[in-house]
């Protein structure tokens, strides 16, 4: 089996920490995110893997080498965004009859087997992963019968149009013959332009339990750090200590890490600081009397002695004086 990681996009609900790691190397309790996914996919039988970039697309290449995954990677750079179906038929040449196509940004462990086994049944030319959620008013509704064809979307419903629970969960299995419904050469999306015209042409859903995430905001990208840390994850293995400290730290004896946190490899933390609900990238220096709270800092970041921060995002390198300390 094969999948296309889309992996191009610039991450700007995430942004200053995207303006320097793509979106998909951003760790989730100590490892990049796209290693968790190649681990989903790879437990699913897929050893092919496309992956599409584009922005900070040479970090991409040096996280996943450096991972040394169990798979066969090849990527698709494209010369300009080219949007979630441009991005596919750009990359036509690599692939194969049927394959998956995976959004970058979600963190999962949905049932992939399932997945090919109602497409098989159902004679499909793509099958849609649908997740339940309590509130899919910010994604927009799908509506499909019983046997699972797709016959309406509904984009930004109102609440008594609210009649079902489901929403795209960014896994598709397609047949290559839906890239003919893709113009190529420019941006092409597939959720508002393909799959409209698919539907009552073989297009299929399927509702699969579990754990899922888009970890495209911060608030999110917190979330799925603690999700894995406190063992919500159950394809990821618990971490032993919820206050995640990496190789290469200093932490001051009298400095407090108040659980979930995690501190990114080589950090100090000084005297007195404390950290609470936040993630440290790599090389961070928090100094004495210093607290960060609910925030990220980028790699390289220094929190100056005494400075509070509560809730917000530090690009990488940036010095944050105790003047200047912010909440948000």
């Amino acid at each position: 089996m094969q999948a296309l990681i889309l992996a191009g996009g610039e991450g700007t609900r995430l942004r200053p920490l995207t303006y320097t790691v793509p979106k998909p190397v951003l760790p989730l309790a100590g490892r990049p995110h796209i290693a968790y996914v190649i681990d989903w996919l790879v437990g699913h039988g897929i050893s092919d893997v496309i992956i599409s970039c584009g922005h900070l697309a040479e970090g991409l290449r040096s996280a996943l080498a450096a991972l040394e995954p169990d798979v066969r990677i090849r990527y698709a750079e494209e010369p300009d965004p080219r949007g979630t179906a441009g991005a596919i038929r750009f990359a036509e040449d690599m692939l194969a009859e049927r394959f998956f196509v995976l959004n970058g940004d979600i963190l999962c462990d949905l049932d992939l087997t399932a997945q090919v086994e109602q497409h098989d049944r159902t004679g499909a030319r793509a099958t849609l992963a649908l997740y339940p959620v309590p509130d899919p008013t910010g994604y927009g509704l799908i509506h499909r019968q019983d046997g699972g064809e797709i016959t309406e979307f509904l984009e930004k419903p109102e609440p008594h149009q609210i009649d079902t629970d489901e929403i795209n969960a960014g896994a598709y299995l397609l047949e290559r013959s839906v890239l003919e419904q893709i113009p190529p050469g420019r941006a092409v999306s597939i959720e508002r332009e393909v799959f409209p015209q698919l539907v009552g042409d073989g297009l299929y859903g399927i509702r699969l339990e579990g754990y899922w995430i888009d970890i495209g905001t911060p608030e999110r990208y917190l979330e799925a750090n603690w999700d894995i840390v406190e063992g919500r994850v159950e394809t990821v293995t618990r971490v032993d200590d919820p206050a995640m400290v990496a190789a290469g730290c200093e932490v001051s004896a009298s400095a407090e890490l108040r659980a979930p946190c995690v501190v990114g490899p080589n950090s100090t933390i000084g005297a007195g600081a404390v950290i609470e609900r936040s993630v440290l990238l790599d090389g961070c220096v928090v100094e004495d009397d210093a607290k960060v709270v609910n925030s990220i800092l980028g790699a390289g970041v220094t929190v100056e002695h005494g400075a509070e921060l509560d809730g917000v995002v530090v690009g990488a390198d940036e010095r944050v004086a105790a003047e200047v300390g912010a909440t948000e």
